[in-house]
Protein backbone atom coordinates (compact mmCIF):
# COMPACT_ATOMS: atom_id res chain seq x y z
CA UNK A 1 0.00 0.00 0.00
CA UNK A 2 1.30 3.84 -1.09
CA UNK A 3 1.98 6.21 1.48
CA UNK A 4 2.77 10.07 1.27
CA UNK A 5 6.28 9.22 2.22
CA UNK A 6 6.79 6.02 0.07
CA UNK A 7 4.02 6.40 -2.92
CA UNK A 8 3.46 4.57 -6.04
CA UNK A 9 5.06 5.87 -9.13
CA UNK A 10 4.17 6.19 -12.73
CA UNK A 11 6.01 5.94 -15.49
CA UNK A 12 4.25 6.36 -18.84
CA UNK A 13 0.85 5.36 -17.50
CA UNK A 14 2.23 2.30 -16.19
CA UNK A 15 2.03 1.93 -12.09
CA UNK A 16 4.90 0.46 -10.26
CA UNK A 17 3.50 -0.33 -6.87
CA UNK A 18 5.12 1.14 -3.35
CA UNK A 19 5.49 -3.00 -2.35
CA UNK A 20 7.47 -3.56 -5.47
CA UNK A 21 10.03 -0.73 -4.57
CA UNK A 22 9.71 -2.21 -0.98
CA UNK A 23 10.62 -5.49 -1.99
CA UNK A 24 13.59 -3.68 -3.86
CA UNK A 25 15.03 -1.49 -1.35
CA UNK A 26 16.80 -4.69 0.21
CA UNK A 27 19.03 -4.76 -2.83
CA UNK A 28 20.15 -1.16 -2.36
CA UNK A 29 21.47 -0.51 1.42
CA UNK A 30 21.87 3.22 2.36
CA UNK A 31 24.14 4.88 4.71
CA UNK A 32 23.15 5.18 8.37
CA UNK A 33 20.56 7.79 9.28
CA UNK A 34 19.53 7.75 5.67
CA UNK A 35 16.93 4.91 5.71
CA UNK A 36 14.77 6.39 2.70
CA UNK A 37 17.32 6.62 0.34
CA UNK A 38 17.54 2.97 0.28
CA UNK A 39 13.66 3.35 -1.32
CA UNK A 40 14.31 5.91 -3.62
CA UNK A 41 17.14 4.51 -4.63
CA UNK A 42 14.66 1.36 -5.58
CA UNK A 43 12.36 3.53 -7.00
CA UNK A 44 15.07 4.77 -9.17
CA UNK A 45 16.31 1.46 -10.51
CA UNK A 46 12.42 -0.16 -11.26
CA UNK A 47 12.01 3.24 -13.30
CA UNK A 48 14.81 2.81 -15.00
CA UNK A 49 13.96 -1.00 -15.99
CA UNK A 50 10.58 -0.01 -16.64
CA UNK A 51 12.35 2.40 -19.23
CA UNK A 52 14.40 0.17 -20.80
CA UNK A 53 11.55 -2.59 -21.15
CA UNK A 54 9.76 -0.25 -22.70
CA UNK A 55 11.95 0.86 -25.08
CA UNK A 56 12.99 -3.10 -25.96
CA UNK A 57 8.90 -3.23 -26.87
CA UNK A 58 9.50 -0.25 -29.01
CA UNK A 59 12.72 -1.65 -31.23
CA UNK A 60 10.86 -5.03 -31.32
CA UNK A 61 13.64 -6.59 -29.79
CA UNK A 62 13.90 -10.51 -28.01
CA UNK A 63 16.66 -12.13 -26.52
CA UNK A 64 17.50 -15.58 -25.65
CA UNK A 65 18.11 -15.79 -22.22
CA UNK A 66 21.84 -16.30 -21.28
CA UNK A 67 23.66 -18.66 -18.80
CA UNK A 68 25.03 -16.31 -16.02
CA UNK A 69 26.56 -19.40 -14.12
CA UNK A 70 25.68 -23.20 -14.16
CA UNK A 71 22.49 -23.98 -13.77
CA UNK A 72 21.50 -19.73 -13.68
CA UNK A 73 20.32 -18.26 -16.44
CA UNK A 74 18.75 -14.86 -17.49
CA UNK A 75 15.25 -13.73 -16.86
CA UNK A 76 12.59 -13.14 -20.05
CA UNK A 77 13.44 -9.28 -18.89
CA UNK A 78 16.75 -9.38 -17.83
CA UNK A 79 17.50 -10.62 -21.18
CA UNK A 80 15.30 -8.01 -23.30
CA UNK A 81 17.43 -5.19 -21.29
CA UNK A 82 20.98 -6.79 -22.20
CA UNK A 83 19.41 -6.39 -25.79
CA UNK A 84 18.39 -3.01 -25.67
CA UNK A 85 21.52 -2.05 -23.91
CA UNK A 86 23.53 -3.36 -26.59
CA UNK A 87 21.93 -1.41 -29.62
CA UNK A 88 21.06 1.49 -27.68
CA UNK A 89 25.14 2.23 -26.65
CA UNK A 90 27.12 3.45 -28.88
CA UNK A 91 30.50 4.28 -26.76
CA UNK A 92 32.87 6.42 -28.14
CA UNK A 93 36.25 4.24 -29.51
CA UNK A 94 39.35 4.43 -27.55
CA UNK A 95 41.58 6.56 -29.35
CA UNK A 96 45.70 6.46 -29.17
CA UNK A 97 45.60 10.06 -27.93
CA UNK A 98 42.83 8.52 -25.01
CA UNK A 99 45.31 6.02 -23.58
CA UNK A 100 48.28 7.98 -23.94
CA UNK A 101 46.74 10.85 -21.91
CA UNK A 102 45.36 8.04 -18.97
CA UNK A 103 49.08 6.87 -18.83
CA UNK A 104 49.98 10.10 -18.73
CA UNK A 105 47.85 11.00 -16.12
CA UNK A 106 48.85 8.75 -13.25
CA UNK A 107 52.36 6.93 -14.80
CA UNK A 108 52.87 6.06 -11.25
CA UNK A 109 50.12 4.26 -10.77
CA UNK A 110 51.29 1.42 -13.35
CA UNK A 111 54.39 -0.40 -11.77
CA UNK A 112 56.39 -4.12 -11.62
CA UNK A 113 55.67 -5.69 -8.24
CA UNK A 114 56.90 -4.00 -5.22
CA UNK A 115 59.23 -6.59 -3.34
CA UNK A 116 59.57 -6.56 0.65
CA UNK A 117 61.82 -7.97 3.06
CA UNK A 118 59.88 -8.84 6.48
CA UNK A 119 60.28 -10.59 9.87
CA UNK A 120 57.01 -11.08 12.32
CA UNK A 121 55.63 -12.78 14.92
CA UNK A 122 52.77 -14.13 14.45
CA UNK A 123 50.14 -15.05 17.30
CA UNK A 124 47.31 -16.97 15.76
CA UNK A 125 44.18 -17.04 15.83
CA UNK A 126 40.82 -17.73 13.42
CA UNK A 127 38.71 -14.51 12.40
CA UNK A 128 35.48 -16.87 14.33
CA UNK A 129 37.61 -17.51 17.36
CA UNK A 130 36.61 -14.34 19.35
CA UNK A 131 38.25 -15.86 22.87
CA UNK A 132 41.36 -17.17 20.66
CA UNK A 133 41.65 -14.10 19.27
CA UNK A 134 41.10 -11.70 22.33
CA UNK A 135 43.98 -13.96 23.85
CA UNK A 136 46.15 -13.49 21.21
CA UNK A 137 45.99 -9.63 21.02
CA UNK A 138 47.20 -9.27 24.50
CA UNK A 139 50.02 -11.34 23.86
CA UNK A 140 50.95 -9.64 20.43
CA UNK A 141 50.22 -6.13 22.49
CA UNK A 142 52.35 -7.66 25.27
CA UNK A 143 55.54 -8.84 23.25
CA UNK A 144 55.01 -5.44 21.05
CA UNK A 145 56.00 -3.25 24.45
CA UNK A 146 58.85 -5.74 24.70
CA UNK A 147 60.23 -4.76 21.97
CA UNK A 148 59.67 -1.20 21.75
CA UNK A 149 62.12 -0.83 25.11
CA UNK A 150 64.24 -3.70 23.56
CA UNK A 151 63.83 -4.19 20.01
CA UNK A 152 66.83 -6.22 19.58
CA UNK A 153 64.69 -9.47 21.49
CA UNK A 154 62.92 -9.46 18.29
CA UNK A 155 64.61 -12.82 17.11
CA UNK A 156 64.10 -14.35 20.49
CA UNK A 157 60.58 -13.35 21.18
CA UNK A 158 59.83 -14.71 17.67
CA UNK A 159 61.62 -17.96 18.35
CA UNK A 160 60.03 -18.50 21.86
CA UNK A 161 56.47 -16.91 21.10
CA UNK A 162 55.52 -16.94 17.27
CA UNK A 163 52.74 -19.49 15.50
CA UNK A 164 54.48 -19.12 12.25
CA UNK A 165 57.51 -21.54 10.90
CA UNK A 166 59.51 -18.23 10.20
CA UNK A 167 60.00 -18.59 13.91
CA UNK A 168 63.14 -20.98 12.81
CA UNK A 169 64.18 -17.83 10.99
CA UNK A 170 63.99 -15.22 13.40
CA UNK A 171 60.75 -14.48 12.40
CA UNK A 172 62.44 -13.62 8.83
CA UNK A 173 59.97 -14.51 6.08
CA UNK A 174 62.65 -13.48 3.04
CA UNK A 175 61.32 -11.74 0.02
CA UNK A 176 57.74 -11.27 -0.71
CA UNK A 177 56.25 -9.34 -3.60
CA UNK A 178 53.12 -7.48 -4.43
CA UNK A 179 50.62 -10.13 -4.34
CA UNK A 180 51.89 -12.56 -2.80
CA UNK A 181 50.76 -12.48 0.77
CA UNK A 182 46.87 -11.50 2.16
CA UNK A 183 46.02 -7.75 1.36
CA UNK A 184 45.43 -6.70 5.08
CA UNK A 185 49.49 -8.10 5.40
CA UNK A 186 50.85 -6.09 2.58
CA UNK A 187 48.90 -2.77 3.07
CA UNK A 188 51.41 -2.86 6.24
CA UNK A 189 53.95 -3.89 4.41
CA UNK A 190 53.21 -0.41 2.64
CA UNK A 191 53.10 2.09 5.47
CA UNK A 192 55.80 0.27 7.69
CA UNK A 193 58.81 2.17 8.56
CA UNK A 194 61.64 0.66 6.85
CA UNK A 195 64.86 -0.74 9.41
CA UNK A 196 62.06 -0.40 12.30
CA UNK A 197 59.57 -2.40 14.36
CA UNK A 198 56.15 -1.34 13.15
CA UNK A 199 54.60 0.73 16.71
CA UNK A 200 51.00 -0.50 15.37
CA UNK A 201 49.85 -4.44 15.40
CA UNK A 202 48.74 -5.79 12.48
CA UNK A 203 45.48 -7.66 12.50
CA UNK A 204 44.87 -10.31 9.54
CA UNK A 205 42.79 -13.30 9.03
CA UNK A 206 45.75 -15.36 10.31
CA UNK A 207 46.03 -13.37 13.75
CA UNK A 208 48.03 -10.51 15.60
CA UNK A 209 51.55 -10.28 13.84
CA UNK A 210 54.45 -7.74 15.43
CA UNK A 211 56.24 -6.39 12.13
CA UNK A 212 59.59 -5.51 11.32
CA UNK A 213 60.21 -4.40 7.61
CA UNK A 214 64.06 -5.08 6.57
CA UNK A 215 63.83 -3.80 2.90
CA UNK A 216 61.42 -2.23 0.56
CA UNK A 217 61.80 -1.80 -3.17
CA UNK A 218 59.31 -0.20 -5.08
CA UNK A 219 58.82 -1.79 -8.37
CA UNK A 220 59.91 0.50 -11.45
CA UNK A 221 57.47 2.51 -13.33
CA UNK A 222 56.20 0.58 -16.33
CA UNK A 223 56.32 1.94 -20.26
CA UNK A 224 53.54 2.79 -21.91
CA UNK A 225 53.69 -0.17 -24.00
CA UNK A 226 53.57 -2.96 -21.15
CA UNK A 227 50.52 -1.67 -19.58
CA UNK A 228 48.51 0.01 -23.03
CA UNK A 229 45.93 -3.57 -22.78
CA UNK A 230 44.75 -2.79 -19.69
CA UNK A 231 44.59 0.94 -20.48
CA UNK A 232 42.48 -0.16 -23.29
CA UNK A 233 40.26 -2.34 -21.36
CA UNK A 234 40.12 0.53 -18.20
CA UNK A 235 39.17 2.90 -21.45
CA UNK A 236 36.86 1.02 -23.29
CA UNK A 237 34.76 0.29 -19.98
CA UNK A 238 34.70 3.79 -19.06
CA UNK A 239 33.63 5.06 -22.61
CA UNK A 240 30.88 2.27 -22.26
CA UNK A 241 29.42 3.54 -18.22
CA UNK A 242 29.07 7.24 -19.91
CA UNK A 243 27.50 5.96 -23.18
CA UNK A 244 25.19 3.80 -21.06
CA UNK A 245 24.34 6.65 -18.79
CA UNK A 246 23.56 9.39 -21.20
CA UNK A 247 21.74 6.27 -23.13
CA UNK A 248 19.38 6.03 -20.15
CA UNK A 249 19.35 9.93 -19.09
CA UNK A 250 17.94 10.03 -22.81
CA UNK A 251 15.27 7.75 -21.76
CA UNK A 252 14.35 9.25 -18.66
CA UNK A 253 13.91 12.75 -20.03
CA UNK A 254 11.81 11.76 -22.58
CA UNK A 255 9.28 9.78 -20.09
CA UNK A 256 6.69 11.30 -17.84
CA UNK A 257 7.17 10.09 -14.11
CA UNK A 258 5.58 11.59 -11.41
CA UNK A 259 5.82 10.08 -7.54
CA UNK A 260 9.87 10.22 -7.85
CA UNK A 261 12.07 13.30 -8.43
CA UNK A 262 14.99 11.14 -10.14
CA UNK A 263 17.21 14.00 -9.79
CA UNK A 264 17.63 13.75 -6.12
CA UNK A 265 18.56 10.35 -6.37
CA UNK A 266 22.31 8.81 -7.02
CA UNK A 267 22.35 7.30 -10.46
CA UNK A 268 23.93 4.06 -9.36
CA UNK A 269 25.05 1.50 -11.64
CA UNK A 270 24.28 1.36 -15.06
CA UNK A 271 22.13 -2.21 -16.15
CA UNK A 272 25.34 -4.22 -18.08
Amino acid sequence: MSSPLFPDIVVNGTTIPAADIAAEAQHHPAPQGKPGLAWRMAARALVVRRLLLEEAERRSLAAAPQELAPGKHETEAEARIRAVMEEGVCPDPVTEADLRAAYDRAPGAYRAPALYQPAHILFAARPDDTPVRTRARERAKAALQTLRDNPRRFAELAREESDCPSRDAGGELGQIGSGETVPEFEAALRAAPLGEIHDQLVETRYGYHVLRLDMRADGAILPFEAVRPRLARACEKANWTRAARGFVQGLIDRAEISGLDLETIPAGPVPA
